[in-house]
């Protein structure tokens, strides 16, 4: 994962994910699947957001059901690595869950998933609530020092729109959306099948896929959703720029 990723242009599309939801779900749900998709690499990236209000925490929205365990499991404990980062503002990163001293009922309670790294970053979400956007990864130190750089920036971003969304929607406690969490999964797999299809086509990087893809959206003036599933279809895969 490359900084310029967590760019102007990601901000944007962030402003324009809160401008084009129906509700607060629906924003935060889009918005993680957007997130995986953006900071995955040659290994997946599994997000989550969670918010603590009145002292209680819970997962508002995340970009598959291992990643909303992940979560879950930490709130049954009291304890992990997100729930440290909620409650002290700091970032935790965990290279390795089967020898880090800190979370060991964790990792016991998260075994079977396979899950190696966490990387869980404080989002300031205002006065009222704390939020923290939090990454699991199937490999060991997954989160290197340019990538944990990159992820915090991104955090940052998600602060303002966030923000609003609380404002704008008052979250509930407990979300359900079955509907659209499936819809949202089609579009997520529709969008890593365009990028596998561009990054064979012009024989570049998922990054490198990603940048292509974004500019073409741009150029054409269309949501990067809408372009993937063209592109799936049969649509011509946009040049890379020389």
């Amino acid at each position: 994962m490359a900084s310029e990723h967590t760019s102007a242009s990601s901000v944007e599309d962030l402003q324009d994910l809160l401008l084009e939801s129906q509700d607060f779900e629906s924003f935060l749900l889009d918005l993680t699947l957007y997130s995986a998709t953006l900071l995955g690499t040659d290994a997946p990236i599994l997000c989550a957001i969670s918010v603590q209000r009145n002292g209680k925490a819970f997962t508002v929205a995340s970009s598959d059901a291992q990643a909303r365990l992940l979560d879950e499991r930490q709130y049954e404990l009291d304890d992990g690595p997100c729930l440290s980062a909620l409650r002290t503002g700091h970032t935790v990163q965990v290279d390795d869950l089967r020898t880090d001293q800190r979370w060991n009922r964790y990792f016991e309670a998260t075994r079977s998933t396979g899950v190696r790294s966490v990387l869980a970053v404080p989002i300031d979400a205002g006065g009222e609530a704390s939020a923290a956007l939090n990454c699991y990864a199937h490999r060991d130190a997954a989160f290197g020092p340019d990538t944990q750089a990159a992820i915090e920036w991104y955090a940052q971003s998600l602060s303002r729109p966030l923000r609003l969304a609380l404002l704008v929607h008052p979250p509930l406690q407990q979300p359900t959306y079955p509907e659209e969490l499936r819809a949202a999964l089609r579009s997520r797999a529709t969008m890593d099948a365009a990028l596998a299809l561009v990054m064979a086509h012009t024989r570049s990087s998922r990054e490198a896929a990603i940048t292509l893809l974004e500019e073409a959206a741009r150029t054409r003036k269309v949501r990067l959703p809408a372009l993937a599933l063209d592109i799936v279809r049969g649509a011509a895969i946009p040049a890379a720029s020389q």
